[in-house]
């Protein structure tokens, strides 16, 4: 199976405070990979060390052939990667078409890139004009996807994307990643919950005090329940 995004002992600092320790990661290409584990794990850290938001002071970060290790932040999108921060960090004073097409910006990527987003996210056809700041969560979180989805990436990470919202909006979330997938997109998705992971997840990684845990398949995760006890605290 090819390797989408490698991450190999990466070690990350926050002034004089170690996160990461070693971190290890494989995102294999077309699956949605979960990282979970305890807050302050360590699972943000490990998507802004890919994006260049939190360097690695030491280790390895490969997408493919292509080092990402010491791009800068800016760069990093323009190999394929895309990032949805928690939070979603949209521009709030901006429309649904305007940040939009910052998004389109990052690769210089056009109307029919646009269009493909907009069919994913129908919603957001009809709310184009509208200030995004005004938007639902659950609206605000398909803006914030099909943002990033406008760099037509084929590595796209995110980060608690169910975080406060409603179960018909986290299920379109689920939706959406199952056609990414079939179309060869690879996910790696921080979740803390595990109930919004079973259902859209190929394999779990658990992290716990920066270091990397056991790597699990779905299905071993379901007949082992015991597994998100010892790594993330709940049954």
């Amino acid at each position: 199976m090819t390797v989408a995004l490698k991450l190999q002992n990466v070690d990350c600092f926050y002034g004089d405070v170690q996160v990461l320790h070693g971190f290890s990661l494989e995102l294999r290409r077309g699956e949605v990979h979960c990282l979970l584990g305890r807050n302050g794990a360590g699972k943000t850290t490990a998507l802004k060390a890919v994006m260049g938001l939190q360097p690695a002071s030491a280790g390895s970060i490969a997408k493919g052939e292509t080092e990402l290790t010491h791009l800068p932040p800016h760069a990093v999108p323009k190999t394929g990667v895309a990032y949805v921060p928690q939070g979603r960090r949209l521009f709030a004073e901006l429309t649904v078409a305007e940040n939009l097409e910052i998004g389109l910006m990052a690769r210089n990527r056009g109307a029919a890139t646009r269009e493909r987003v907009l069919g994913l996210f129908p919603i957001l056809r009809e709310r184009l004009k509208q200030r995004s700041g005004t938007l639902s969560g659950g609206e605000q979180q398909m803006l914030a996807i099909g943002r990033a989805l406008c760099l037509e990436p084929d590595v796209l990470l995110l980060d608690e994307p169910t975080e406060g919202l409603m179960p018909a909006m986290i299920a379109r979330i689920r939706d959406t990643l199952a056609t990414l997938r079939e179309e060869g997109v690879s996910t790696l998705l921080v979740e803390q919950r595990v109930d919004a992971v079973l259902p859209i997840a190929d394999r779990v990684t658990f992290i716990e005090n920066g270091r990397t845990g056991e790597t699990v398949g779905v299905e071993r995760l379901r007949r082992e329940p015991e597994l998100v006890h010892r790594y993330v605290g709940v049954g």
